[in-house]
């Protein structure tokens, strides 16, 4: 479904009902700005998406999870 960005700020409650169900872009000046979608969108295909991003091929997503959630250490150089 496209909208314009004055129709989702004038009918916001509707459009996030709507979202649940159907994936929503949002236009603004004739551009498309944004994708309002679901949390409960196919867990699949949202990975499917990261292919090629993770370098490590054999990493599966428990494995990505907990290296995200490893704290950073920074070394500032002078």
């Amino acid at each position: 479904m496209l909208i314009t960005a004055t129709e989702l700020r004038n009918n916001l409650a509707n459009y996030l009902s709507l979202a649940d169900k159907e994936d929503i872009i949002i236009i603004k000046n004739g551009k498309q700005i944004a994708k309002l979608t679901g949390i409960q969108g196919d867990r699949e295909t949202v990975t499917d998406t990261l292919i090629g991003i993770i370098p490590n091929a054999d990493t599966n997503l428990d494995q990505a999870r907990r290296e995200r959630l490893q704290p950073i250490s920074f070394v500032y150089q002078k």
